[in-house]
């Protein structure tokens, strides 16, 4: 249940992402960040889905662990969108705020599946 319901969660912030990509400035600077943060954000979901289909444990940590790194990576590129002022303030720190929780739970499973392998 907790599985699916996280899976949920991660496709409906990809999709909070791409609407708030959509919206975005049409400049330069908006529209560089905006490619990789797209790159980035969906990388998150995909990998979190590959790894339910992983041929190991370690293969499925691996893909846990590209997500988390993709959610590095998107926190960096929303945190420069706004800085920059490109974008909504207010859905950009709301996308923001939901991938610092979501790659918390991430973290959280990689060390408890690590934990898990130790013994």
């Amino acid at each position: 249940k907790f599985k699916d319901d996280f899976k949920k969660r991660l496709y409906g912030w990809v999709l909070k992402l791409i609407k708030a990509i959509e919206s975005m400035p049409n400049n330069k600077t908006s529209e560089i960040i905006t490619k990789q943060l797209l790159r980035s954000g969906t990388s998150v979901l995909a990998n979190y889905v590959e790894a339910s289909s992983a041929s190991s444990k370690k293969d499925f940590i691996n893909f846990f662990n590209y997500s988390l790194k993709s959610a590095n990576e998107s926190k960096m590129w929303i945190s420069l969108l706004m800085d920059t002022k490109n974008g909504n303030a207010e859905d950009l720190n709301a996308l923001l705020k939901e991938l610092i929780e979501l790659s918390n739970i991430v973290a959280s499973s990689i060390i408890t599946l690590k934990n898990k392998n130790k013994i």
